[in-house]
Formats: C-alpha cells, structure tokens, sequence
C-alpha cells in the first residue's frame, strides 16, 4: 500500500518515509507535489557518489556533447572514425578479442578520444595523411621511434616519457579497426605487431623514515596528519584517498576500510600502525559521513613540493626525482618501501597494497631501503648442518646405549627381590 507524507518544499532533510506529497496549504506552510521515492534515491546515490578529482565523467560527456557533429579540427574521415570508435568503446562493442570485454570507463574513454585525436593530427601533419586507417607499417614505426628520440616532442618542447602509452592505445585502435573491418568482408593485417612496447618507468621521490619525520616536524598540523596517514596506509592517491570517510576508520582509528567502490582494483581492511593516535584527535570533530580529507589535490600537491624544497632541499631523490617535485603519490612509493622489509608474506604486502601482480612490488620499491639481512645464526643453519646432525644422532644412540643399561639394572633388581623373597620364606632347621 503506497503511503503519502508530507514534505516541506525545499527541505529534502525533513523527508521520513516514501510515497507522494500531495499540494496544499496547511497553517500557513506551503507543500509541493514531490516523489519521495525519487528525491530518496538521488540522496542516497550522492552519498555512496565516488568523488572524481580528475572530473573524467564531466569532461568525456561535455566533449561528447561538443563534437556529436564532428570533431573540430579533424577531417570529416578521421572525424567519423573516431567518434565510431570511441562510442564503441564506450558501449562495450567490437572490443577486441584479447581484451578485457564490457564498456570502458570515463578515465580509459577520455585517455582514448585524447590519443586518437593526437594521432590523427600529428598523421596529418607528418605524412599528410587524412586518415589514421591509412597509414603504413612503415611510418608507424618511423612515428614512433620519432617520438622516442625527441624528433616529435611535446608542446614544451620536452621528450615524451611514456611513448608506450601512445603505443598500447594505437594497438588497441587498429584491432577494433581489424575486427570491425572482417565484420564487413575485409581483411586488414595487423601493422602493430613490430611496435616497441617497452617503457621506462617514470622518476619519483624516494624518502627514509629519517626524512619523513623531517617533514613531518616542519608541515602544518592538517598536513601532519596527512603525511604520516599517506606513509602509513600506501593508499592510492588522489583517488582513494579523497573518497575516504570518518565512517571508514575502525578499531579506535586502527584500521582502515578501502570501500570496493572507491579502490581500482579491490576493497580491503588494512591495520594502521603509525598514524592512529594522530587521527583519534585529527577526526574528534569531524561526522561519521564526512571526508577524512576533503582536499584539492592540486594544492596539496603544491604544499607538499614546497614543504620537500625547504626541507630536504632541491636536489634529486634516490628515485631520479627531487625532493622539489614530491606529491602525494610519491608516499605510495615510500610506503611500499617502509613495508616491504617488515611484511613477511608478499600476499600479505600486495592485499595491503591493492595489487594483485608480484611485479608491482619492485615497481613501486625499485628495493630502495633494502638490506643485506643475513646473520651468523642464519649462516649456521646451512653450513653446519650436517656436524649438528651427526651430533645428535650421536646422543640420541647415547640415550638409547643409557636406557639398554637401566633396563638390565632394573631386570637384575627384579632377580635380587626374587632371591631374597624366596630366603625369608625359607623356615628354619
């Protein structure tokens, strides 16, 4: 049976239950017609929403809506490509048969429509060609390798960093060309066979406890807290950190839940080990259902590289990167180095982690802070082995050569009671 309540207009707070609100005066309080039901499920999606620093979704549908006509600055070939291709992608068809199927999200969708616009272009401008189809084995190696050498560089002038991003995103492009292309009776070889794939991993900020500490001595309070939560729980940033509640934090702020929804790879329940007493205080006058960070990135980001400067100074980390450029990504990596010597399982690592790869582990850590841990006691267990069994094989016949003897006394004892038994109950002459 539906039931209708009551609701003051504009106050969705004072909603108690479902139904429909029907348009009446009532003591001078003005009520408007409104789905409960409706407004009911758009509260409760706001709040379970996952905060996107990035704006992905934003941006993919407004850049949709822009170019449903075509895209601006691209031939009308090239234009209709794309648009095939990236709405493809979007509604999960015609992906390719190696690949993971369903449709892409608004990350991979504007990572996509963004490359492919650039090869469409950078095609046009180097080999005067209208549409990226056409292009030759030939020149795509020759494209590539260019952008390697610095020969295409980008807008600041500066070498691409990650030309193996540019190089899966083609790959991924001319097999749902190859794909779609036999759905209408044509064979297309696969040019993309050859490509170079490697990639050189990018530079980052590796810091020491010793460092950490340092900066956490000099940041103000908001980031104190900050810092020693990042160095402690590894958590991916800006990402997951952002979406994190008061309401995620258990065990007097102990232990942290990474809510499946809002982790890229899987929800977990980690220990905190470091930064507990810090956030008992830091959340003491915070609600369950607010942020525990609710941060700009971009700025937190510019405390931080300020903060290393003046601290640590402007010179380059173990990591290749300087202690100018730390950002609170880099506290994954210092994290992973931080655990890795401590934790005494790699699952156990990679679950706090959210990997699901073993290679991740050395990515992250490159082993940085590593150390030769071996001592005399563990070198004893191997070299001398075999002189600790002899001797305890040694004892062990000892004991056995012990017992043999006492089992004799005790065998003649029984003999001497029987003789002196048998002499009492010998009667007299």
């Amino acid at each position: 049976m539906a039931m209708t309540l009551a609701c003051r207009a504009g106050d969705p707070s004072s909603i108690l239950g479902w139904g429909v609100v029907p348009s009446w005066y009532f003591e001078g309080v003005c009520f408007r017609t409104a789905s409960i039901q409706v407004i009911y499920n758009k509260l409760e999606s706001e709040k379970n929403m996952k905060i996107d620093p990035y704006n992905h979704k934003e941006r993919y549908l407004s850049w949709k809506e822009k170019n449903k006509y075509g895209i601006t600055g691209l031939s009308d070939s090239n234009s209709e490509l794309i648009r095939e291709y990236i709405t493809n992608m979007e509604n999960g068809v015609n992906v390719a048969t190696v690949s993971v199927k369903g449709s892409r999200s608004h990350t991979r969708l504007n990572n996509l429509k963004d490359k492919m616009i650039f090869f469409a272009k950078k095609f046009k401008e180097k080999f005067s060609i209208d549409n990226i189809s056409d292009i030759s084995e030939e020149q795509l190696c020759l494209f590539f390798s260019d952008m390697r050498s610095g020969l295409i560089s980008r807008q600041d002038g500066k070498i691409y960093m990650s030309v193996m991003d540019y190089v899966k995103a083609f790959k991924a492009f001319w097999h749902w060309h190859q794909k779609i292309s036999k759905k209408k009776g044509k064979e297309i070889l696969d040019i993309t066979v050859d490509l170079d794939t490697r990639s050189e991993k990018p530079k980052w900020v590796y810091l020491t406890e010793e460092q950490v500490k340092k900066l956490y001595e000099n940041a103000n309070y908001k980031y104190k807290v900050l810092i020693m939560f990042l160095f402690d729980s590894g958590i991916r940033s800006p990402t997951e950190l952002i979406n994190i509640k008061i309401s995620d934090l258990y065990n007097d702020c102990k232990e942290l839940h990474i809510r499946d929804e809002i982790s890229k790879t899987f929800g977990r329940r980690i220990k905190l080990m470091i930064c507990p007493e810090l956030l008992k205080n830091y959340v003491d006058s915070l609600k369950k259902d607010d942020y525990l960070f609710p941060i700009n990135p971009k700025i937190a980001n510019r405390y931080l590289k300020r903060l290393g400067e003046r601290v640590l100074g402007d010179i380059k980390s173990p990591a290749g990167q300087k202690y100018s450029e730390l950002t609170m990504y880099d506290f994954r990596h210092i994290s992973c180095c931080y655990w890795l010597p401590r934790y005494k399982s790699e699952s156990a690592l990679k679950y706090r982690f959210g990997w699901k790869k073993s290679d991740k582990i050395h990515y992250y850590s490159e082993l940085l802070g590593m150390k030769d841990t071996i001592s005399e006691e563990d070198l004893l267990v191997d070299v001398t082995k075999t002189e600790i069994e002899k001797r305890l094989e040694k004892s062990e016949r000892g004991k056995e050569l012990m017992q043999d003897k006492m089992d004799r006394m005790e065998e003649q004892m029984k003999e001497i009671l029987k003789m002196v038994d048998s002499i009492r109950l010998t009667p007299k002459p």
